[in-house]
């Protein structure tokens, strides 16, 4: 570790369904990285997964957790499909877009440099057809490590690393990460400042239908469901809890789409995300 520890680690996790323009992402991390702040850019590309699944001829399938999250199952098929979408179309792309934006943009999977450690989920419980059932032999796993040297020394040196799914598990073979989790995971081993997870709505919104609706302040319990548990809203309270209780100080929920989506999180056009227990010292 070098003087990039004296100041402030932000990790963004960027993408899903609904992204926005990677140009704008880019000259905005860009324009932090410029002011001496070192980021870490995490992504997933749900979109591109499903568009790649069909055209090759491999379903994608999701289920459903007792506590209403959804979540994708990855067989061995769907492993080869999110490793060919994420590390061979998504990164790319963003790592592209980066360079162009003036950054030293680094593409990472979680295998590279065994970056990121899964323990290999066996089982996991699901509700099919109003029961609930457990599904075994998923190949996905959840963060258990991560190799903060690597980043480190990238960031050092100027680098910017972005990083991926798949992950290394304790086998040494690939398994699948929910990429929100994998953003918390590398905030909390990098003892980050900030993170900020972009997606497509303005923050945490109190009517899913009005997206006028935005909280400035989501609480969520230290234990059980999220309060928000629609679009993907409840994976992402799940991983801002998940930071939140390992000790990052600062959790933001944010619009990719915006123009300046990162500084205006950091800005205030975000939901802060609290434990419950700090919930009114926060607003």
């Amino acid at each position: 570790m070098g003087d990039v520890t004296a100041r402030e680690v932000m990790v963004v996790k960027y993408g899903g369904r609904a992204a926005g323009d990677v140009s704008a992402f880019s000259a905005d991390v860009a324009a932090l990285a410029g002011d001496g702040r070192p980021v870490i850019v995490v992504h997933g590309g749900s979109t591109e997964i499903d568009r790649l699944g069909a055209r090759l001829g491999v379903p994608m399938r999701r289920m459903t957790s007792p506590d209403g999250l959804s979540a994708r199952v990855t067989d061995a098929g769907t492993l080869e499909v999110v490793t060919l979408a994420l590390a061979g179309a998504v990164q790319p792309r963003l790592v592209t877009a980066l360079l162009a934006a003036g950054t030293a943009a680094v593409g990472l999977t979680g295998i590279d440099g065994g970056l990121l450690r899964a323990a290999r989920r066996t089982a996991q419980r699901t509700i099919r057809d109003g029961r609930q059932v457990v599904v075994r032999g998923d190949h996905s796993g959840r963060i258990t490590d991560v190799r903060t040297a690597l980043l480190w020394c990238l960031l050092d040196a100027g680098f910017l690393p972005v990083i991926c799914p798949p992950v290394l598990a304790g086998d040494l073979k690939p398994v699948n990460a929910d990429a929100d989790q994998v953003a918390a995971a590398v905030a909390v081993a990098m003892r980050a400042a900030v993170l900020v997870l972009l997606t497509s709505a303005p923050g945490v919104l109190a009517d899913a239908g009005d997206p006028g609706s935005v909280l400035a302040v989501c609480e969520v319990p230290p234990a059980g469901p999220p309060p928000q548990r629609a679009g993907g809203m409840g994976v992402k309270l799940i991983a801002a809890r998940t930071a939140l209780a390992a000790g990052v100080p600062r959790v933001l929920i944010g619009d990719a789409r915006a123009d300046k989506p990162v500084r205006g999180a950091l800005a205030g056009a975000a939901t802060s995300v609290v434990l419950g227990e700090y919930a009114e010292r926060a607003r």
